[in-house]
């Protein structure tokens, strides 16, 4: 089943087009004014947009927030995944749509979506484009487009970080980062509750999917749809580091669910549970504490996207 389609009124949009000045793929690196580009995009089409640049998520928030109380009806974000994940935060339950110019490095969400990575397609997308209604997840509260970790994840990335901190690049602090992870293996306890399932596990991570994501050959990491109204949760049991790299042999080779001491479980809603009070979690590759239990629920479609007509 395709995303439910909102039909697009004929008149033209208030449009807010917030770019992170902080974010860009290798193209967009060496680019001194992409704002300017891609304002000089919307005005050959006659669109005149509200413009800001920054940097900062909080602020990117802030500014997502002031565009719909001036009325915008279209908030566009340009940037990587967790510049969308905040702007779709904001934009969720309303009825603005949200408006993707995927300036990233790997923008996951936009390729599930079939949003062009190329600028000038993707800003004809947000001008010509169709409407169509997405899921969003939720933990306490705090939304996400893509998934949520916690385990091995969430340290590779605060490790990662240190390392872009004191000038390393993005792929050289990530390489450092997982040999210092894998050094320090770790295991969680967990307890979830899903539906009538209840799973108790010693794990080295717990990923939990925004509708199912493809964990088996080479579309590995990619999602079919993201309007079922659904959670992926993949675990593994205690397991060393031999046995992780056996599972992603069997990922890559189209084994992965045939592994039996590989869990999955598609469900609405799950609760997670540890024997501490809080635990430290990714969201859309953005760290934060949050108390436990975790509360994950599928918010079925929430969220108004544009996408390209097919």
């Amino acid at each position: 089943m395709s995303p439910e389609i909102t039909k697009r009124e004929n008149i033209t949009p208030r449009l807010a087009v917030i770019i992170n000045a902080g974010s860009g793929s290798a193209d967009n690196a060496d680019n001194a004014d992409l704002a300017a580009q891609v304002s000089a995009q919307f005005s050959a089409r006659g669109i005149q947009p509200e413009f800001c640049s920054c940097a900062e998520g909080e602020v990117i928030r802030h500014h997502a927030e002031e565009a719909l109380q001036r009325g915008c009806t279209i908030v566009v974000a340009g940037g990587g995944d967790g510049t969308v994940s905040t702007v779709a935060s904001v934009v969720v339950g309303t009825d603005a749509a949200l408006g993707i110019l995927p300036l990233g490095t790997l923008n996951h969400f936009a390729k599930d979506l079939g949003i062009p990575l190329d600028l000038n397609e993707a800003v004809a997308t947000i001008i010509e484009g169709r409407v169509v209604q997405v899921d969003i997840g939720e933990l306490n509260g705090r939304t996400f487009i893509n998934n949520s970790s916690l385990g091995l994840y969430p340290k590779l990335v605060r490790h990662r970080d240190e390392h872009q901190r004191l000038g390393r690049s993005k792929w050289w602090a990530f390489f450092r980062a997982m040999l210092i992870v894998l050094g320090r293996y770790s295991f969680l306890k967990v307890r979830l509750s899903a539906d009538e399932a209840k799973i108790v596990r010693s794990t080295p991570f717990v990923f939990i999917g925004n509708n199912e994501y493809e964990i088996q050959g080479f579309s590995i990491g990619t999602r079919a749809r993201i309007d079922s109204g659904m959670l992926s949760v993949y675990l593994t049991h205690r397991a060393g580091r031999i046995r992780l790299f056996g599972l992603a042999l069997r990922g890559l080779f189209g084994r992965l669910r045939d592994a039996v001491d590989f869990d999955t479980i598609t469900t609405p809603e799950v609760m997670i549970d540890a024997r501490s009070h809080s635990v430290q979690v990714a969201l859309d590759g953005e760290l934060f504490q949050i108390e436990l239990p975790l509360h994950y629920r599928c918010r079925r479609q929430e969220l108004r996207v544009i996408v390209r007509e097919k």
